[in-house]
């Protein structure tokens, strides 16, 4: 959001000052920092709050670009009070801009020469690892596993996520949702042939009365391919290996209609605190939650599971758009060693499925290396032999302009077949 800059009041620019030195300097999360910056203004409208949030979001978005321009890392809040008048001038270098714009005359924007600052901008955007605003090495890696795909992949990645809803089977459906949300004054249109909605313009639903009586969930279209695919069935033994919040968990409980028993374990207990909220908001209620405190939890559930979702830990790269500080705390070391955990997630969690039972590994990640790869890597394993995988969506950014995932499909061989071809 870009508003003249005859607007802006010095309040809300100190709160975005404040928040971008909280997330670049302390380290902290984005999404968390910003929750708390609006707290913190419990007076400020709607277009307060958004120019907060979404100046805090895009000025994380193109970070390196404007601390190039700056020619300095911003250490003070003074400092990110001139990356935020550099962020409300650079728009003006676009084809679609054709006057130059001003700041207001304050102090902290004395140092910023506008016409400096655009030709700044115009030659550093030559650049693909300026002009996207990544980390020398995530250039890098993106270029080396995605090839002549990575321009576009890290380009559809620094624009904004676009908002969408999941219909909650369980005390809805997509149509009846549809109006409800228009009563309240929220547009939508259906995607695709499941339950999404698309938000026509981005809006607070959080406080309507259809998402406080369960009928929706905020989940990005992609995410909501991953239950489809593993495709539960009423009554079946359903296992969530990796729940965390519970997002598909639910979508997992709509589709079992409430019927049989479906298992959410994690490693965060605390994020099983947040599930069983959720789960009694959207009326899910076949639910059981059970922390992994031990690979005896694991290994109690082999041979039990009709479905098995590995939705394991990843870089969450495809998910840039509404995570844009990940690409500031991501390491190469820390997505190597992602790459070990998810190979052994597959490797001890895949027992839990039964003969003949399916299973989907995903991720939100775009890279091979996190994906296929590591499908490829388990089939070839001793314990991938009892398994083959029976179809896999790789899904980027650029295609459908939802978030990047990676989901396969993998069925157990029954009891009676066996792989080693020198029996029978």
């Amino acid at each position: 959001m870009q508003p003249n800059a005859t607007k802006l009041h010095p309040l809300l620019v100190r709160a975005v000052a404040q928040t971008l030195y909280a997330i670049f300097r302390e380290n902290r999360h984005a999404d968390k920092v910003i929750e708390y910056t609006l707290k913190q203004n419990p007076k400020a409208g709607s277009r307060d709050r958004a120019f907060i949030a979404e100046t805090t979001y895009e000025v994380v978005r193109h970070y390196r670009l404007y601390t190039e321009i700056l020619g300095k890392t911003p250490l003070s809040e003074t400092d990110f009070w001139e990356i935020i008048g550099i962020h409300l001038l650079v728009p003006a270098a676009s084809a679609a801009e054709t006057v130059m714009r001003t700041l207001p005359d304050w102090k902290e924007f004395k140092n910023l020469n506008p016409k400096t600052v655009l030709e700044k901008a115009t030659t550093l955007r030559t650049e693909r690892k300026f002009c996207e605003s990544i980390p020398d090495w995530l250039d890098e890696l993106g270029s080396n596993e995605l090839r002549d795909q990575w321009d576009a992949t890290i380009a559809a990645l620094n624009q904004p996520a676009r908002v969408v809803l999941r219909a909650n089977r369980l005390k809805t459906d997509r149509a009846a949702l549809q109006n409800a949300l228009r009563q309240e004054g929220v547009e939508t249109q259906p995607i695709g042939d499941g339950d999404a909605l698309l938000l026509t313009r981005r809006q607070n639903v959080f406080q309507t009365r259809s998402f406080k009586n369960g009928l929706f969930e905020v989940q990005d279209y992609s995410s909501q391919q991953v239950a489809l695919l593993l495709a539960p069935e009423p009554g079946m033994r359903v296992v969530d290996a990796c729940a965390g919040g519970g997002g598909k968990t639910l979508h997992l409980a709509a589709l079992m209609q409430n019927r049989g028993s479906l298992i959410a374990l994690d490693t965060h207990a605390w994020k099983l605190d947040e599930l069983r909220l959720r789960a009694r908001r959207a009326g899910a209620t076949n639910i059981e939650t059970r922390p992994i405190e031990s690979r005896k939890n694991i290994k109690r559930l082999y041979g039990s599971a009709d479905r098995l979702l590995l939705d394991v830990p990843c870089s969450g790269l495809g998910v840039l758009r509404r995570n844009p500080d990940a690409k500031w705390k991501l390491t190469p070391k820390a997505i190597d060693n992602l790459r070990n955990v998810q190979q052994d997630i597959l490797q001890s969690y895949s027992p839990m499925i039964k003969p003949g039972g399916r299973m989907v590994y995903a991720t939100c990640s775009i890279l091979p290396s996190e994906n296929q790869e590591q499908v490829e890597k388990f089939l070839a394993s001793e314990a991938g032999r009892a398994f083959k995988l029976l179809n896999e969506k790789r899904i980027l950014p650029q295609g459908e302009g939802f978030d990047g995932f990676y989901i396969a499909l993998l069925s157990r061989f029954p009891a009676d077949f066996t792989t080693d071809k020198s029996v029978g």
